[in-house]
């Protein structure tokens, strides 16, 4: 099975579609970037790390899961 997506460069809209899907890759791998750093702060948190920072980081963590998941991404479906 095989698919191909062609793009007239020329037009604007498929320009811009071409561009998003040979980007995706590296939105993926930032949003990934973004999971792992958040994950590290929670996991490896200082002793002095304010609570509230503490909270901060979880919530903007299960924001993006939250996200992914509205938009149907996973990563393990991507990355793999």
């Amino acid at each position: 099975m095989k698919a191909k997506l062609i793009y007239n460069l020329d037009e604007l809209d498929d320009k811009t579609s071409h561009l998003r899907a040979i980007k995706s890759l590296d939105l993926t791998l930032c949003l990934w970037d973004l999971d792992q750093d958040l994950r590290a702060k929670i996991k490896y948190a200082p002793d002095d790390m304010s609570e509230d920072t503490y909270k901060a980081y979880e919530d903007v963590r299960t924001t993006l899961h939250q996200l992914m998941s509205k938009y149907s991404l996973n990563f393990d479906d991507i990355l793999i």
